[in-house]
Order: structure tokens, then sequence, then C-alpha cells
């Protein structure tokens, strides 16, 4: 059980490490909206496209010795989470606070990932935004007021008055 309780936690903290640093590329990938940087994002989605596949693997290897230590403790393994093994521990104080603390960290990373993860959508929205009325503004400036004219029905005829400027003789 000494040597599962090594392994989950040091899958754990590698964990941690790893969501440390898409937290990092997210500070990153904020300046890269606020500038506009187009080629620094996509370097970014690539490294956390690297990072995420990472943390898949980990994940799968956290599940392998999560499901080994439901095997040691008898306990059901879609049930168990690292919440309820701390829980199971109780006669192994060390182990208990060691997990606890690993779990701890990851549940901070976590939220520090989700606020910058918020951060960021909000500036992309704003930045979608700001294309949107630049659209229009061109489209707007390309366009030609209408005429007021109207047919017997009363209806706008849609008359496009010219781009020929003014008509004056110089």
């Amino acid at each position: 059980m000494a040597s599962l309780m090594d392994s989950l936690v040091e899958v754990l903290e590698e964990e941690n490490v790893q969501y440390e640093k898409l937290v990092e590329l997210s500070k990153e990938k904020k300046q890269a909206i606020i500038e506009a940087d187009i080629e620094a994002l996509e370097s970014i989605t690539g490294k956390e496209q690297d990072v995420s596949s990472y943390l898949r693997n980990l994940d799968i290897r956290r599940d392998s010795v999560l499901k080994d230590m439901a095997d040691v403790l008898g306990k059901d393994f879609k049930e168990m989470t690292i919440t309820k093994l701390i829980g199971y521990l109780e006669q192994q104080p060390k182990e208990q606070e060691r997990l606890s603390k690993v779990r701890a960290k990851i549940l901070t990373t976590g939220s520090q990932m989700q606020e910058w993860n918020k951060r960021n959508e909000a500036l992309l929205n704003q930045a979608l935004e700001m294309v949107e009325f630049d659209l229009t503004l061109f489209k707007s400036m390309r366009q030609a007021p209408e005429t007021a004219n109207y047919n017997r029905d009363a209806h706008n005829t849609g008359d496009l008055l010219g781009n020929s400027g003014f008509d004056a003789k110089q």
C-alpha cells in the first residue's frame, strides 16, 4: 500500500505541476489577446494542447493507481475519489496528511486556472465585439446613403445615391 500511495502522490504532484504550466500559459495568452498577436496565440494553444495531452496520460495513471488502491482496500473503484481515500486513511495520519496537502495544492491551482480562463474568455468576447463593430463600420462606410424616393404605394424604393461626390463643375 505504501508504494501505491507514493505512486499516487507522485502522479498528483506532477498533475499539479502541469496545471501550473497551464496557468502560466493563460497569463501569456492574456497578453497575446490584448496585443492581438495571432502567432503568439497559435503557439500558446499548441503548448496548451501538449500539456493537456500529458495531463490525460497522468489521468490514466492516476486512475490505474486508484483502481489498485480500491482493490487493496476492498472498495468499489467507481466510487473511489481522493477525498474518500483521505477518509479511508484514518489509521495512517502521515499518509492522510500528505495526500490532503497534494489535493489542496491541486484545488488551489485549479481555481487559479479557472479564474484565468474566465478572464481570457471575457477578453476574447470583447475582441470579437470589437471586430464586429469594425466590420459594421467598414460596411457602412462603403455603402452609399439611400434616397428618400417612394413609389406610388408609399414604399421606399431603396435607390442609392451615386458615389460621384459633388456634381459641381470646376
